[in-house]
């Protein structure tokens, strides 16, 4: 069996403390269907607001969603926007030493993002509220106290930096060496930067191309076997970490580790919708890896896996676990199906939810498709962004139907259904209404047949609460599964 597969099926909780810069993420959706009347540019009519932990803040969700407990150690400044982030990660269950620095303010980055003709959205235009200065001496030690006193308890550090004034080379590296003392791996996605050498120590570092490139003043020779084994080489002389792992968009990643030859790690082609995050899922999948002891390879198969869902999402979202592991079935032949687990689900309804989407859930047993079943999915399919159909197992249907019934086991069932376009995901439930998976999931929209009332349908008030709505679909006469049975028992 593939080993990185074995490790999966294994894969252990961990303690991760993240050094860095830490962001609010401020994504503003619009419609941009004109141009303004007094300049050529374009005009957002915004619609709503979202914010979000951003830089390394997001680093720590990436963590969080594959099975860290994380602890995020950066400076924010005396004003609203920092009390926001510290909010958010608290949300997240994320424990923070967030320094106060009077002098500077909350990073923000506010995205302007339009939809123009009811298409994907698109980033049209970014503002910076930052400072880069260095944090002044007395925040810097309040910081690297609260490090020296996490550490104990974390099985890795990472340190997460986007030049914005937390990562000086004071910092980095007394907590490489703090850190190494413990015996601590310690994990950088460096900055752009110059030189590579306030990193000196560091078990890993993950630059990418354009990145590596300007530290080093080296470029990737497209016509070399290892293009990029040069560049790597002069990293690892720079930094003496134990793995370099240059990351390479479709190409993959280089992977240097210690004496060894450079290993090339090729990846699966994908659609690319947005690169934003995926430097930091990268590294978090790559320090998760190794904190459940995988190979230096495989631990970069499984970054490169988890970086590759990251693009295909517009904005950042975390990737669960499960959501990696079923990519790298899939690769390796394994069919998945259409059925998922309620874990899946959930890490993909939150995905959906951070890029502005709506669940919409349905339910039934769905034993003999017909065409008023064939109405309702389509019908789901124009409410939202991702339909999950909760499907009765065996057991519930004999309860609910009798014990001739199903006609076809729950794997058909779910076959079938998962077939059907605008069907996302298929979840089975052992007990006789959907009423578990529905506070679990908390769909946006839920969906019934008319031959329902409102105050019938199970968890309409649950969805109604969470400011969702229930929507039921009228039937197609004469459709029925206990009908189709009686007339070919006719026949």
């Amino acid at each position: 069996m593939d080993t990185l597969l074995e490790k999966l099926a294994d894969f252990r909780p961990f303690v991760a403390l993240v050094v860095g810069d830490f962001m609010l993420d401020e994504m503003i959706f619009g419609d941009a269907e004109r141009l303004s009347a007094d300049a050529p540019v374009p005009v957002l009519r915004v619609r709503r607001t979202q914010t979000l932990p951003g830089g390394a803040a997001n680093l720590c969700l990436d963590l969080a969603a594959l099975g860290g407990t994380v602890h995020a150690l950066g400076a924010i400044g005396n004003d609203p926007e920092g009390t926001t982030l510290r909010k958010l990660l608290e949300s997240d269950s994320i424990t923070s030493d967030l320094v106060l620095d009077p002098a500077r303010p909350t990073t923000v980055k506010r995205n302007m993002i339009g939809l123009a003709q009811h298409r994907h959205p698109q980033k049209m235009f970014r503002v910076d509220h930052e400072s880069d200065e260095p944090l002044p001496d007395d925040v810097a030690q309040i910081l690297l106290t609260a490090f020296k006193a996490a550490l104990p308890d974390a099985d890795l550090v990472c340190i997460e930096d986007y030049d914005k004034g937390v990562c000086s080379e004071h910092v980095c590296q007394q907590v490489i060496a703090l850190a190494r003392d413990a015996g601590k791996p310690v994990f950088v996605d460096p900055a752009s930067l110059d030189s590579y050498t306030k990193y000196r120590g560091a078990t890993a570092i993950t630059p990418n191309r354009t990145e590596a490139e300007r530290a080093t003043r080296l470029r990737c020779d497209p016509g070399a076997d290892q293009p990029c084994a040069p560049v790597a080489a002069a990293i690892q002389a720079d930094t003496d970490a134990d793995a370099v792992v240059l990351t390479l968009d479709r190409m993959g990643a280089l992977l240097l580790e210690g004496a060894a030859d450079p290993v090339a790690i090729t990846t699966t082609a994908r659609e690319v919708y947005d690169v934003s995050g995926a430097g930091d899922m990268f590294l978090a999948a790559l320090a998760a890896a190794r904190a459940n002891d995988t190979s230096w390879p495989d631990a970069v198969r499984f970054a490169n896996a988890a970086a590759g869902l990251e693009v295909e999402v517009f904005g950042v979202a975390p990737i669960p676990l499960t959501d990696i592991r079923n990519a790298l079935l899939t690769q390796a032949g394994h069919d998945l199906g259409p059925l998922r687990t309620l874990e899946h689900v959930l890490g993909d309804a939150r995905s959906i939810r951070q890029r502005g989407g709506k669940v919409v859930f349905t339910n039934g047993c769905f034993d003999i498709l017909h065409p008023g079943h064939i109405a309702l999915i389509q019908q789901c399919a124009t409410f939202g962004d991702y339909v999950v159909i909760g499907l009765n197992d065996d057991d519930s249907v004999r309860r609910l139907k009798g014990h001739d019934r199903p006609v076809n086991t729950a794997l058909d069932r779910a076959r079938v259904l998962g077939a059907l376009q605008g069907v996302d995901a298929v979840v089975l439930f052992a007990q006789d209404t959907p009423l578990q998976l529905i506070e679990a999931i908390r769909p946006d929209v839920l969906v019934k047949g008319a031959d329902y009332s409102k105050d019938q349908v199970v968890g309409a008030e649950i969805v109604e609460r969470l400011g969702g709505r229930v929507v039921l679909i009228e039937l197609v006469p004469g459709s029925s599964t206990t009908g189709t049975i009686a007339k070919l028992v006719r026949s």
